[in-house]
């Protein structure tokens, strides 16, 4: 697998540097040259019939039908991999545990680490990685910044506000009332980009519907979200979704209560059978796959990361029962439009939701602008205020 099938944003292609064989049973990879700053070092693969030992670290537990799910079916196919072993630990918090977990795997022979929650990186990745620096250290959703982030450090993530757009849809077609609803975690940039492009597809099928969002605070909070979403419905809301790790008590609510939804990170058909209509879901094993076949090759792998429908890091779940065949037309429509490349979510003229300007008429932000990693606005139509 070439390194140059590994998707970027903002980041121009430079020449690669030669790997030299020390050894017959294990070989060694140069860090990055002064002509290739935004390529990382390969970890040592090491030689005969030693595999490559890969960890992957989740906030939670592997089966809750959302984030961490998701990045265990990443990890999945990387066990497929000839010559890779991999560890794995759930449960992790957003704290020193991290360090620990990493450590020890590090102890275990681990030459690349994902850290897959938000919050493992700012301090502990960045921390520990200066003191590991023949470990990859591979984070999903940081930020890598040239010079200041350590050189053996990579960030991935996928464009899924594009298949929020398409969820958008979708729930614009089925809504009765025109209200839809959206329980989110914490207020940081890619919560309110999925919210946001939630409401721009909807508004792009009625400019009249509205989303109101709740946000819990925290990535795991079943039972505010399950009041969230009782307390959604009981305004008239009859399409929920949301992003929040683990949307099963979400799902279970809206089936129970006979509203429908869209789910997130991983399809939930299988929770809310008559009422799911779609869903964004996360691909990992593409970018895993990708990286790690990278990696056991010899290249050098791209610090910073991303992909969006077209690369296959994200997809769209199956549609259910309720989805109209005219749903199902628009949503495909502008799917096609993202699988060419040429679609813009976030374009002018745009005013968020306290009516001041965002974008001016004309201009655009295609999903590789770095400035929507750092978005922190709420767009017009979106019921609800981003908390301090």
């Amino acid at each position: 697998m070439k390194c140059t099938q590994l998707i970027r944003a903002g980041w121009n292609r430079t020449s690669r540097t030669a790997l030299v064989l020390l050894a017959a049973t294990t070989f060694a990879v140069s860090g990055c040259d002064k002509g290739d700053k935004d390529k990382g070092a390969a970890a040592t693969t090491g030689g005969g019939d030693k595999p490559l030992i890969i960890g992957f670290i989740y906030v939670g537990e592997k089966q809750d039908y959302g984030y961490n799910q998701a990045h265990a079916e990443g990890a999945a196919a990387v066990k497929n991999i000839p010559g890779v072993k991999v560890l794995e630990q759930e449960n992790v918090k957003e704290d020193d545990s991290v360090t620990k977990a990493m450590e020890s795997m590090i102890e275990e022979g681990s030459k690349v680490v994902f850290p897959t929650s938000y919050g493992f990186f700012k301090p502990f990745v960045l921390d520990l990685a200066p003191k590991h620096k023949d470990v990859t250290f591979l984070h999903c959703g940081g930020t890598y910044v040239e010079g200041k982030t350590p050189e053996n450090v990579g960030t991935y993530f996928g464009y899924i506000d594009e298949c929020e757009y398409l969820s958008g849809i979708v729930a614009a077609k089925s809504t009765k009332t025109r209200k839809l609803g959206f329980i989110a975690a914490k207020p940081i940039p890619q919560v309110l980009r999925n919210i946001n492009a939630f409401e721009l597809g909807a508004k792009s099928v009625d400019p009249s519907i509205t989303t109101t969002v709740v946000f819990t605070l925290n990535w795991f909070e079943p039972i505010k979200e399950a009041n969230a979403a009782n307390s959604l419905i009981e305004q008239g809301i009859d399409v929920l979704t949301c992003h929040v790790d683990s949307p099963k008590a979400i799902l279970k609510t809206a089936e129970g209560r006979g509203v429908m939804v869209c789910g997130y990170h991983s399809n939930g058909a299988a929770i809310a059978p008559k009422g799911y209509l779609t869903g964004a879901e996360w691909n990992w094993a593409k970018p895993y796959t990708d990286y790690v076949n990278a990696i056991k090759a010899g290249k050098k792998w791209d610090h910073t990361v991303r992909g969006g429908l077209k690369d296959g890091f994200v997809k769209m779940s199956a549609y259910g029962p309720a989805v109209s065949d005219d749903a199902k037309k628009a949503c495909e429509d502008a799917k096609a439009k993202f699988m060419t490349g040429t679609f813009v979510i976030f374009k002018g003229p745009m005013k968020d939701n306290a009516g001041a300007d965002l974008y001016k008429d004309g201009e655009t932000h295609i999903q590789t602008d770095p400035a929507l990693e750092g978005m922190g606005y709420l767009v017009e139509g979106v019921m609800g205020s981003v908390p301090k």
